[in-house]
Order: C-alpha cells, then structure tokens, then sequence
C-alpha cells in the first residue's frame, strides 16, 4: 500500500486514519469506478504524494480514453474558499494549457470534485504509456549494465529541444529526474511529466485562502524539486531559471551513465566532481556535463539550444538555430499531425541489448541532432535527408524563419508527407523498418550520404514513395492522420464502440486481418502488432469499425414468420469480408452453410457471451459448413471473409429448428460489452 500525506504535506503510513503530526482527517482515496466530474471514470490509483493522488482515469465522453487525473488536496474547505483556490490555480496555470508539444502531456482541464465528502481540485493530462527512465535504470542495475554514451547523447538529442521549446514559453519544468521522463511506448521517446510549476501553483492556489489560524500552523509547502537534482539556487533560494532545468538534465544524465544516486556523483561545495572518477565519457561530453553542473547559474549554458551547439561538433557558429514561434506550436500527441515532425534515431533505451533495436516514429519534429558523429551508427536508413532539420530546434519568435532549400528531397517528401495526411516522422520510421525488413544484409549498417550508399539511398527513396502512394489508397484521411499513435488504450476503445452493434473484436479482427493480409502476405504468423507496419493495421481496423457502423459490412439475419431458414447471397471484393448477426436461442439447432468457389472463404462463428471454455463455434475455418446445438441465447455472430486472388460470389445458408418470433430469454441476460 501507498503512504498517505495530508494536506500539509505530513507524511504517514498507509493505515493511518488521522495525521501523525497535526492529527488531520486524511482524505480516502477515489476508488476504481468512481466517475467524478460526471466525466472521468477511475480506473487505479498511479502514485501519491505531498499534493495528492495521481489517478489514472478514463474520459468516458472521449470513448473510454485513457488520461490522468492529478488531485490536489486543498488546504482549504468550504465552496467559496475552494472556488478561489480554483480560480486561482486556473489563472497562474494558463500558459499550461497553452503548451503543444509532443512530448508533452496536454493539460486538458481542472474541475472539482467531491471524494468521500471533501471538496478536491482535478488537473487533467493526456496519459502517456510507457516506462519511466528510473523503471528503465532499475531493471538495467539488476543486470549490472547502465546507459551508454551514446545513448545519453540520443537522450539528449531529443530532450533539450523540449526544454528550448519549454523555456521559451516562459516555462520552467522544475522538477526533471529519471522519475519524470517516461519512454513513450509507441514511438520510444522521452516525455517530460510531472511539471514542478503545477505544484507550485497548486500550492500557492490551496494556501492563499487558508485563514489566519491555519496558516499559522500550516506546514511549510512540499519542497519544489529533487534534492541532488536541483540546483542549490532552487533548494535553498526558491529561485528557478532554464540553467536550473539544465542542471538537473546533467544529474539525469549523470544517474543514468552510473547508476549511482547524485550524493555519490557531486560536491555540494563544488571543489570536485566525484562522477568523473566514477563515468568514463569522452571529454567533449564531460566538458558539457561539468558545465551544465556549474553550481553558479550564470556559469552553466544559458540555454537549451546552447547546449545543443556544444554537442554539435560543427564550429561554424552561423548555423541557424530555430525555435518554434509561439503562434505555431508543434502538434500534441492528440492533434492532427501537421507532418512537420522529423525522424527519431535508434537506441536501445528500453532494453539492454543493442543488437535490437527498438522501432521508431515521429519525434514531434524536434530530434535534429544528426550532425552528431558518434550517433553515426545508431541512425536510420533516412538520417541523410534530416541535415537540415537542425534549423528547427529553436527559432526565436522575433527572428526570420530560416527557409529550406528548395530542392532538398527531405523538403519535398515532407510536404508529401503533409499532403497525404501521413505523419512525417511515421513516415520514416515505417519506409526504415521497411527498407531492413527487404534487405537484411544491411542491417547495422545505416544509410550515410557517401557515394558507395548511393544505390541503397535509392532504394529507400523508392520505398518511402511506395508508402506515401499506397497508404492514401487503403485508409482513409481519418485513419491515416494518427498513424504513428495508435496504442492498447484505441483497441480498448474499439470494443465500446463495436459492442453495442452486438459484434465482437474477434469479428472486427477477422475483417481487418482479412484486408491486412491480403495487402502484405508477408507479414502472416509475424508479431507485427507493435512495429510501424502495426500502426497501418490499426488504422485498418478504424476504417472497419466505421464500415461496421455504416452497415457497409454488417447484416442482421431476421426469420419471417413461418419460416426457419434464410439465404442471403452476396459478394465480397479481394481482401474483404462481412458479418451476419441472428439473435438465436440457446437448444435451438442451426445448420450454416456458405457455397462460394473452392478454397475462396474463410468462416468464423462467435458466441453471444464467449468464455475461456467455449470462445467461439468456428474460427477461420476453410470448412463452409457447421451443424449442432446452439449452447447460448443472444446474438451469434458469422463472419465471411475472401481469402482468395479475386472477388466472389457467395450464397450464405442459415436454417434453425423452432424458430420463434422472438427467441427465448436466456438465463443471463445479455449486454452488448459481453462480447469482449
């Protein structure tokens, strides 16, 4: 079990009902089920501290989709005192809700809620699926090995223009450690949660109206920052600046490499530096490192983008750095991608072995450091065409945009990119995992703009056109706009929506495997769910959910009075497939039969309720016949898909004895969800 704080940021066991210290009633934790806010459902508890409970919920006016719900125990009580609070909180959080980054969760909303009879306030967040880097440190330690070099050059790559984006909005994140980055499952990632400023304006937000005789013997606020990972200007002095985020990125940097926690890495008095005993790193990095850890403010590098330059080892110092112009933000994670992204590089961040690494996607358009010579071998298929992208990191937005050449062939297959409605970064990683998957013999061996490369850059060029020609002709613009982030949470969400049609995921599956397939054969008996290939499944599967729902490929079977059997003949084109439903009786007896061209079709048939003894009647069967006793009542689902070359024709067959004009009601009633 969690420990338990109070509102004043007193920390106490898990079984205690009152404070220790001040003897406060300790508000009970939102339970699983409990929807506030009329809108999100609690789904687990995710951690608990000095501000409150972190929840992970579910918006159910979103489809069930999955975010988080960071609660803030009031120092206050009483509607007024909470209102202002909340006022509060709403006006000195507004550049919050102004940032649009993609490795930034969004901040939604704040409303308030009542818990257990207290009034409490609710930030929401975009919920982000992956592994903190503290998660990723420990299961290394357990096999002895850390972070690498290159590896914290790749974390860097892709976290500092984050930050350039961050400080350049004015703010400041507070709070950076292994425990606030997580690495996004989908496109491996960094992204930076748990913002420092949102505790400190929940704290000034849920104190300023505490009266007199609370504030006396309030405790003082939860300390705004890691101890070892700020600097001593932001735990001893409050005093917070981009040098300070830039100094916890090097401690970051530094736990990472070593595995060793930051009182064995620093001097307090700045008279050594005891990590350098301790990591062996090349000097220009740990020129970097020791300058970003100055324990004076105005030694460190003033900024996000000058670090960048550091590590850049080009000395030409009229190479254009860009930031991104407020009126412009990148896109969100849950915004339509404007296909400005840029690739990411391959690391082995989430797992030791950097024999395989992990698939790529978009970086939100901010991970240009491919100049760096030592990630030379770490870099896709694509890196030759990203030189420019540099000039992205962080434009000021007072200076001249920074135009590309226009014969750059990056340029145009981004605008490609862009006009197909294709994620530019999925794009790459996607014609990448393709150009390997083709030519394995090239494995390890990444794409440089050397003459003796020329053929294969050809080659990737060609499939990377392939991509952007065919994906246009197989999804449709709303499927096809969030490939690059689709999850486990959308095929959560798939099942509310098919459900209430009395289908299940396995018919939507089969409908989708049925088109997949057939388009790329290659990939059958492959576990392909979680490579780029997987996002174009899924975004098959959007498309076959809306069929669904259009009766495009879904038909009820209805029985007229006096009869017992029906014929339904129809067609299906190469790739495709369609589902029947019946709503049937449990002892009935039912003979199928589906005439179609030999080995043409493929037949499933689904339970009303399955269940791990009996999930379904038949599954893919080449075997167009099936007779016996229905065990359940409530809706069967058939499926028909085409496996063959070309389109069929088909005449589907169902005859059932004692039909009733209304079938008998089965013991247990049946709910739509019950078919997943």
């Amino acid at each position: 079990m969690m420990p338990q704080y109070c509102s004043r940021g007193h920390l106490n066991p898990p079984e205690n009902k009152f404070c220790s210290s001040c003897g406060e009633k300790l508000a009970v934790a939102a339970q699983p089920g409990l929807l506030l806010g009329g809108r999100y459902q609690i789904v687990r508890e995710l951690g608990h501290g000095g501000f409150g409970r972190t929840y992970l919920a579910e918006d159910v006016h979103r489809f069930q989709e999955a975010c988080v719900l960071k609660e803030f125990a009031p120092q206050v009580q009483g509607s007024y005192a909470l209102a202002k609070a909340e006022e509060l909180f709403a006006r000195e959080a507004g550049v919050l809700y102004r940032l649009n980054h993609p490795q930034i969760p969004r901040f939604r909303e704040l409303f308030r809620a009542a818990v257990e009879g207290y009034d409490r306030l609710f930030l929401v967040q975009d919920y982000v699926e992956g592994r903190t880097y503290r998660q990723l440190l420990e299961a290394r330690s357990q096999q002895g090995i850390y972070f690498s070099e290159l590896e914290i050059r790749q974390l860097l790559a892709q976290l500092l223009p984050v930050l350039q984006y961050l400080h350049s909005a004015g703010v400041i994140h507070r709070d950076i450690a292994p425990d606030n980055l997580i690495l996004r499952t989908i496109d491996r990632l960094p992204v930076l949660i748990d913002f420092g400023g949102v505790k400190q304006i929940a704290a000034a937000a849920t104190s300023a109206y505490v009266n007199s005789s609370v504030a006396e013997t309030a405790a003082p606020l939860t300390r705004l920052g890691k101890v070892g990972y700020a600097p001593p200007e932001q735990i001893h002095q409050g005093q917070v600046s981009p040098e300070s985020d830039l100094y916890a990125v090097a401690v970051t940097a530094l736990v990472l490499l070593s595995g060793k926690e930051p009182a064995e890495l620093l001097d307090p008095s700045g008279r050594s530096q005891p990590w350098q005993s301790l990591v062996s790193l090349s000097p220009d990095l740990t020129e970097i490192l020791t300058r970003m850890l100055s324990l004076h403010p105005e030694e460190r590098f003033a900024s996000a983008e000058a670090v960048l330059r550091a590590l850049a080892p080009s000395t030409d110092p009229a190479v254009p750095i860009l930031s991104i112009p407020e009126s412009t933000p990148a896109s969100s994670p849950d915004s339509v991608p404007n296909s400005t992204s840029a690739p990411t590089t391959k690391v082995t961040q989430a797992a030791p072995t950097p024999a395989n690494p992990a698939p790529r996607s978009k970086s939100g358009g901010w991970l240009m450091l491919l100049w760096l010579v030592p990630l030379v071998s770490l870099i896709g298929a694509g890196w030759w065409w990203r030189e420019d992208l540099l000039a992205l990191l962080s434009q000021r937005p007072d200076s001249p945009p920074v135009q590309p050449e226009p014969q750059n062939p990056q340029n145009s297959l981004e605008r490609r990119a862009e006009a197909a409605g294709v994620d530019y970064g999925f794009l790459i990683a996607l014609t990448d995992a393709t150009f390997y998957e083709r030519h394995p013999e090239r494995a390890g061996q990444p794409l440089s703009d050397r003459d003796e490369d020329a053929k294969w850059r050809s080659i990737w060029a060609s499939i990377a056109d392939e991509w952007l020609t065919q994906l246009p002709q197989i999804l449709s613009p709303e499927a096809r706009q969030k490939l690059g982030r689709y999850s486990d949470a959308d095929r959560e969400q798939w099942k509310q929506q098919i459900n209430p049609l009395y289908v299940g995921s396995r018919s939507l599956y089969d409908l989708t495997d049925a088109q997949f397939f057939h388009l790329f054969p290659e990939q059958r008996g492959k576990e392909f769910i979680d490579q780029p290939i997987g996002q174009v499944w899924q975004a098959m599967a959007t498309d076959q959910i809306q069929a669904l729902q259009d009766g495009k490929t879904l038909a009820r079977i209805q029985f007229e009075p006096g009869a017992f059997s029906q014929q339904q003949q129809d067609s299906l084109e190469v790739g495709s497939g369609r589902v029947y439903i019946a709503n049937l009786s449990a002892g009935q007896i039912m003979r199928l039969n589906v005439q179609a061209p030999a080995q043409s079709s493929a037949l499933s048939i689904y339970l009303p309720r399955p269940t791990a003894d009996l999930p379904m009647l038949l599954e893919d069967s080449a075997d167009l016949t099936w007779t016996g006793t229905l065990p359940q009542s409530g809706y069967y689902e058939i499926v028909v898909v085409n496996t063959a070359t070309q389109p069929i024709q088909y005449q589907l067959n169902l005859a059932v004895d004692n039909v009733f004009s209304s079938p008998i009601a089965p013991e247990q009633g049946e709910a739509p969800e019950a078919k997943d």
